[in-house]
């Protein structure tokens, strides 16, 4: 039944992460290097926030011309990705079902989610890879 088909169908199980000791400056260029707009922020391999490109905005001019490029790198040594991050992540399991992560994407209004086994970050869920599945459903 499609209502039982697990999230790790869809997910992204090549993990673009951040440690902790990582600089907003690194987060900026793996977010336009990568073309993403969340990345988990890890120690070791257990998840302790998430970091996205609008959290990014919301202190600097990250998305401004190339000639801006002082401006937000001293922006970026103001603060540290653990100031910046969102804290307190949810996250699901890879057995959680793809039904489950659209109630919870939907509810909560998130546009990604951690997906955690045994402590360990496994992969990550967008509202990208949502659309596609629903997307290929019709096809």
């Amino acid at each position: 039944m499609k209502d039982l088909i697990p999230v790790s169908e869809i997910m992204t199980k090549h993990i673009i992460a951040l440690d902790r000791s990582d600089d907003l400056t690194t987060a900026e260029m793996l977010f336009k290097q990568y073309n993403i707009r969340h990345i988990p922020v890890v120690q070791e391999e257990s998840i302790i926030g998430m970091l996205s490109y609008s959290d990014l905005l919301k202190i600097s001019l990250a998305d401004a011309s190339e000639d801006d490029r002082d401006v937000d790198t001293v922006v970026y040594n103001m603060f540290s990705i653990e100031q910046v991050m969102t804290k307190n992540v949810v996250t699901v399991t890879s057995n959680t079902s793809i039904k489950e992560v659209a109630k919870i994407l939907s509810e909560r209004e998130f546009h990604a989610l951690p997906i955690v086994d045994d402590s360990i970050l496994v992969g990550i869920v967008t509202t990208t890879d949502m659309m596609k599945y629903m997307l290929n459903q019709y096809l």
